[in-house]
């Protein structure tokens, strides 16, 4: 394997964080756990690096730090942290967290700016066009005119400018973009905005400006200058771009480039899937010291969240902000509501509601009814029936390919099952189809609640009094229930690492997991199915307390 780098946007710090960077920050971090599951370690030979971070540059920045009687670093300064204890309170794992006006970052862009001037890449000229104030882009005279010259984003009306600014010229990339995506077809990720992006390369590329001026107004004067021209600055959009590059752009993490997935909403989609490539294809060509930057191997933009069918807005008053967020974790679990998000979120490229009767029916039928009921129903047997140790499986059932008892049959999948689920995880994982990757392991829990269903062991227990014969397989029974629970709870714990851990702490199991520390075999080995790590006939097993706990549709949503 090689090293996996996952990126999330990095946002603007004009306002706190909401529902979107959470849930763009979240499945970022789902990724890069599961990548971790599947790699072991550490110490691993190919790491793991998540990224995120803060877009500080912007014109907001200065018109909100006025308005809040504040300098724009100390207001940049206040939100990157509420960024910051956002992604904490929902235990995201980034490797790094990279501000753009840290010297790591601002100081490194003007290297590349200037590489690409000295390759005739960027050029100076005048810029004429729509001006949408509140994303801080020019769009093009097709997009305005498609928007009635509005921003497609507020519906506030566009404003034309004409400007000196430097240019990167954009349009000589043209078909050397169109033969990366398509030689590439998992570039861009969903298919439709690969399509969308192939449908406007395809009417042509103009240069786009790469600059602004700096005047007297305080906003023009925040941001980094342009390489030996103090009059002027570099778009709030270039410099962002560049934070993937400068964060890795050392010694000692060169060799995490390229990024495997650039996570983006679909609005930022343009920027990252035509103007960032095409950026790195000149910036490679420019200099032999730049060689090394590959393009990245997949963009994925995801779709949006709205608010019970509609969509959100401050004015409504149905904006999915932390507070709101805050309080369904309050309610149901942290992991609870990252469950949600990740599996009713919008991934699969179409808008997504967050409605609350919705979260109720997932949160029941996946969680309560599932994996909680699930495990808590085995404990409850195991303990009842075998004093709370983990039950020894019939002979022949130490491992895959031995000898299985004809009358076994029903148990005999499990390890069969098992290992296919687990090798079904990890390509989807590869297509970084998420929601497939965690939904596998629900199945296998509901695969479970079949067999109990089919074998009824609950029954069996009342004959082994009468038939010493029946123990036997009353165990088999219940450890095959538990040891497929315990490769489901692997490929769950991404999403609810809280939950799981609880569960592996009860069950006695993955103290290699529980430990920070400790060397970690990659999941393959973990989730084999009575393998070395499988849970050990005859260790305590403990019940614990349900999981989760049925919710009441009825309950308001919480406040």
């Amino acid at each position: 394997m090689k090293p996996y780098y996952i990126t999330t946007p990095i946002y603007y710090v004009n306002d706190r964080p909401h529902i979107g960077h959470c849930f763009t920050t979240l499945v970022a971090d789902v990724a890069a756990r599961f990548q971790r599951l599947a790699r072991g370690g550490p110490p691993s030979p190919a790491p793991v690096f998540f990224l995120t971070g803060t877009d500080e540059h912007a014109d907001k920045v200065v018109t909100s730090a006025a308005a809040n009687h504040t300098t724009p670093q100390a207001w940049a300064d206040l939100n990157a942290e509420q960024f910051r204890r956002a992604f904490d309170s929902l235990q995201v794992t980034n490797s790094d967290f990279i501000r753009t006006t840290e010297p790591r970052h601002a100081g490194r862009v003007p290297t590349y700016i200037a590489a690409l001037q000295a390759a005739g890449d960027i050029y100076k000229g005048q810029y004429t066009g729509w001006y949408d104030e509140g994303q801080e882009e020019y769009l093009t005279e097709t997009a305005a005119k498609d928007a009635q010259y509005r921003s497609p984003i507020n519906a506030r009306p566009l404003v034309r400018r004409t400007e000196d600014c430097y240019f990167f010229r954009l349009s000589a990339y043209q078909q050397a973009l169109l033969g990366h995506i398509n030689q590439h077809p998992g570039f861009i990720l969903p298919e439709s905005r690969r399509n969308e992006v192939l449908g406007r390369l395809r009417q042509g590329l103009n240069d786009v400006p790469v600059s602004r001026p700096v005047t007297s107004d305080p906003a023009t004067q925040w941001g980094i200058r342009m390489p030996a021209d103090d009059a002027n600055r570099v778009y709030v959009w270039i410099d962002a771009l560049f934070n993937y590059l400068t964060v890795v752009d050392t010694p000692d993490r060169r060799h995490l480039w390229p990024a495997d997935v650039h996570l983006i909403g679909k609005d930022i989609l343009w920027f990252h899937a035509v103007i960032w490539p095409a950026l790195l294809m000149a910036l490679r060509k420019s200099a032999p010291d730049f060689a090394w930057v590959d393009l990245p191997r997949c963009v994925f933009g995801h779709g949006w969240w709205i608010a019970e069918g509609q969509k959100m807005s401050k004015s409504l008053g149905n904006f999915i902000d932390l507070p709101r967020l805050d309080a369904y974790a309050r309610r149901y679990s942290l992991d609870a509501l990252r469950w949600y998000l990740l599996a009713q979120g919008p991934l699969a490229g179409t808008d997504a509601d967050f409605s609350h009767a919705r979260f109720v029916e997932v949160y029941n039928a996946d969680l309560a009814n599932a994996i909680g009921n699930s495990t808590s129903r085995v404990g409850n047997m195991i303990a009842r029936y075998f004093d709370g140790v983990v039950p020894p499986p019939l002979q022949g059932r130490a491992g895959e390919g031995l000898p299985i008892p004809e009358s076994d049959a029903l148990a005999a999948e499990f390890p069969y099952l098992c290992r296919a689920t687990v090798e079904r995880s990890l390509a989807a994982l590869d297509e970084f189809d998420l929601p497939t990757a965690l939904r596998l392991g629900i199945d296998l829990v509901a695969r479970v609640d079949l067999f109990i269903n089919q074998t009824q062991p609950f029954k069996l227990a009342k004959t082994v009094d009468a038939d010493p014969s029946a123990r036997g397989r009353l165990a088999d029974i219940l450890y095959t229930c538990a040891e497929t629970l315990r490769v489901a709870s692997l490929l769950l714990s991404p999403a609810m690492p809280d939950k799981m851990a609880t569960l592996w702490r009860d069950w006695n199991c993955h103290a290699e997991l529980l430990d920070a520390s400790a060397d970690r075999p990659a999941l393959e080995s973990l989730a084999r199915f009575a393998g070395p790590h499988a849970l050990k006939p005859g260790a305590p097993l403990s019940r614990g307390d349900p999981l989760f706990m049925r919710a009441d549709p009825a309950e308001p949503a919480p406040q």
